[in-house]
C-alpha cells in the first residue's frame, strides 16, 4: 500500500501524491501555452494602454486606483522578477445529497522581492487547476509595499515604516521595525510572504489560531496592505492633480481596435 501514490506524504511538499507516475514529455503543451501567452489580446482599456506602452509602471495604475482585470498587465511590468510559491493545498468538502464532494483549495503567494506582493486563493476539483487559478488571482491582487528605516536613513529602505497590525479570523499579526541586519524574525509562513515583499529586517508577533495557515497568510498580507493606508508627515506635500490615463489617452482609446485584433488572431503561428 505504501508503494502507491497518494498515501505517502499527503499534501506536503514534494510530489504531492503523484506516486511513481512519470511526468512525461511536456514540451508540446508548454510550448503551446507559451505561444498563447505571447498572443495577449487585451480586453480592457487599461490592458490596451499597457500593451501599447502608454503606461510605463505599475505605480501609475496604483496612483489612480485603477482595477486590474488581466493578469498579463502585472506580468508585463514585473515579468521574470515575479516569483510564486504554493503555500498550502488543502482538501475541502461539501455535504450533498449524493455524498461528500471534495475539492482542493490552493494558497499561492507571488512577489518580486522588491516592494510588490500578491496573494491568491482558489478552489477547484483538481489540484493543478486550483494552483493555476490561485497564481492568476495572486497576480491580479499584487499590491505595493511601503518600506522604511529603523533609525538613520542610510542606504535603501530595509524594514516596515512603522508598527502595523493585520487581522484575519482569530489570527492577528503585528510587524515591528527592526535594525539593519536583524533579518526576518518570523514563523515559516509570514517569513515567505515578507521575503517576497522585499522586506529584509522585521520583528513579528502573532496571536490566535496560527495553525490555520490560510488566515495566517491573509493576516500577514493585510499588514503589508496597510503600510500604504495612511499618510505620514514626509508625505504631506501639496497635492498635484494629474489626469487619469483614461483621460490623458482618450484619443488613443477611441481608435477602432477590432481590425488589429482580428489580424493578430488570424495570423498563422510562427514555426
Amino acid at each position: 500500500m505504501a508503494d502507491r501514490g497518494g498515501f505517502g506524504r499527503g499534501f506536503g511538499r514534494g510530489e504531492r501524491g503523484r506516486g511513481d507516475r512519470g511526468r512525461g514529455d511536456r514540451r508540446g503543451p508548454r510550448r503551446a501555452r507559451r505561444e498563447e501567452e505571447e498572443k495577449w489580446v487585451p480586453v480592457t482599456k487599461l490592458g490596451r494602454l499597457v500593451k501599447d506602452g502608454k503606461i510605463k509602471t505599475l505605480e501609475q495604475i496604483y496612483l489612480f486606483s485603477l482595477p486590474i482585470k488581466e493578469h498579463q498587465i502585472v506580468e508585463s511590468f514585473l515579468g521574470p522578477t515575479l516569483k510564486d510559491e504554493v503555500m498550502k493545498i488543502m482538501p475541502v468538502q461539501k455535504q450533498t445529497r449524493a455524498g461528500q464532494r471534495t475539492r482542493f483549495k490552493a494558497f499561492v503567494v507571488v512577489g518580486d522581492n522588491n516592494g510588490h506582493v500578491g496573494l491568491g486563493v482558489k478552489c477547484s476539483k483538481e489540484v493543478a487547476t486550483a494552483i493555476r487559478g490561485a497564481i492568476i488571482l495572486a497576480k491580479l491582487s499584487v499590491i505595493p509595499v511601503r518600506r522604511g528605516y529603523w533609525g538613520n536613513k542610510i542606504g535603501k529602505p530595509h524594514t516596515v515604516p512603522c508598527k502595523v497590525t493585520g487581522k484575519c479570523g482569530s489570527v492577528t499579526v503585528r510587524l515591528v521595525p527592526a535594525p539593519r541586519g536583524s533579518g526576518i524574525v518570523a514563523a515559516r509562513v509570514p517569513k515567505k510572504v515578507l521575503q517576497f515583499a522585499g522586506i529584509d529586517d522585521v520583528f513579528t508577533a502573532s496571536r490566535g489560531s496560527t495553525k490555520t495557515l490560510g488566515n495566517f497568510v491573509k493576516a500577514t498580507f493585510d499588514c503589508l496592505l496597510k503600510t500604504y493606508g495612511f499618510l505620514t508627515p514626509d508625505l504631506w506635500r501639496e497635492t498635484r492633480f494629474v489626469k487619469s490615463p483614461f483621460q490623458e489617452f482618450t484619443d488613443h482609446l477611441a481608435k477602432p481596435t477590432r481590425l488589429s485584433i482580428l489580424d493578430e488572431v488570424d495570423k498563422p503561428p510562427a514555426y
